[in-house]
């Protein structure tokens, strides 16, 4: 793959989120959408569709023997170095409650589910697309279950911790993006005993209850596009100078910092130890994990938590902005090196 092209995979890959985010906040200048609508739209999205996506992809995956779990632990014992790096991070950067957590939340969460996998396949075909895959069974979970604890802990009239263990753990509980792996998970479950049982499947909800798995994935579908629309709603760009120094924190963590500590972490231990073992099909996912820009879920979830949703907005446009030249320096270093097919 030449140099020109890894840039054109890069802008197609993330030019499409900014086009539908531009589409949203024309729209609302124009008031052809109202704030009602971006308010029930967020509901919408994030308690229906993104739920829904998010079963698709997990129940899509094979089987649990198709995990590669050197990749998925290295995956994420790094996302939890960022996740206690980035509380740091937020704590020192801003005395402001509601911006805290969605600074903390964009330092480990990436768009892994929405542009990753479609990233992996662009830069290592259909082999790097199945590791995508099967790690964002486990490490989308955790980014959820983070994200609900990170937009948590700061929100109270002191700024310190505002919900107690119990609290935390219920709303992480009911966290539509987690029940929504969950019953994915299960499914995936259900599948693979079947196999281990029977050697066929008995029941299977794609073949069986066809017409609710097609309105399941119609709803799948729907759920990225109707979101960067009710972001780009939600999007000003007079709110730019009073988040600047957030925005740069924010966006500096997920496109350059994140992905050194992931990506870096994963060449020194494949090259010199037999830790983890990464190849040409490996270091995309990793590319997509640690790489993408914040999730747009991210700043759905940071408004339906009473957190800064406007800077969380900011975020995901800039993080998608700035992820062209990142992915793409990236993917040269690793060409370069021999990391990555050419």
């Amino acid at each position: 793959m030449q140099l020109g092209t890894i840039l054109v995979t890069a802008i197609n890959a993330v030019c499409p989120i900014i086009l539908l985010i531009l589409l949203g906040y024309i729209l609302k200048s124009k008031k052809f959408i109202t704030k009602e609508f971006v308010k029930v739209g967020n509901n919408l999205v994030f308690k229906v569709c993104l739920p829904c996506m998010l079963f698709v992809n997990v129940y899509k995956i094979e089987s649990f023997s198709a995990v590669q779990w050197d990749i998925v632990g290295y995956a994420l014992a790094v996302i939890m170095v960022i996740f206690v790096l980035g509380f740091f991070t937020a704590v020192l950067t801003t005395k402001v409650p509601e911006r805290r957590g969605v600074i903390w939340q964009c330092t480990f969460r990436s768009n892994f589910a929405i542009i990753g996998l479609s990233l992996a396949e662009a830069l290592g075909g259909s082999k790097a697309t199945g590791v995508a895959a099967v790690v964002s069974a486990f490490t989308i979970p955790v980014f959820n279950m983070m994200g609900v604890i990170a937009l948590t802990v700061f929100i109270n009239k002191s700024g310190a911790l505002s919900k107690s263990i119990k609290n935390i753990i219920l709303n992480i509980i009911k966290n539509p993006l987690i029940i929504g792996v969950a019953v994915g998970l299960l499914s995936l479950g259900i599948r693979t005993w079947q196999m281990n049982v029977f050697g066929e499947l008995v029941f299977s909800f794609e073949r069986d209850l066809k017409f609710l798995y097609t309105a399941v994935n119609n709803l799948k579908v729907l759920a990225t596009p109707l979101a960067l629309i009710v972001l780009g709603g939600q999007f000003e760009f007079s709110a730019v100078r009073g988040l600047l120094k957030d925005i740069t924190v924010g966006t500096l963590w997920r496109i350059v910092i994140a992905p050194l500590i992931g990506i870096g972490g994963a060449v020194l231990l494949s090259s010199y130890t037999n830790i983890l073992s990464c190849g040409v099909n490996e270091y995309p996912a990793l590319i997509a994990l640690f790489g993408s820009p914040v999730a747009v879920s991210s700043a759905v979830m940071a408004g339906a938590m009473n957190n800064d949703e406007q800077l969380a907005a900011q975020l995901v446009v800039w993080t998608s902005i700035c992820s062209v030249v990142t992915v793409f320096l990236t993917a040269c270093i690793l060409m370069a090196a021999g990391l990555l097919p050419v």
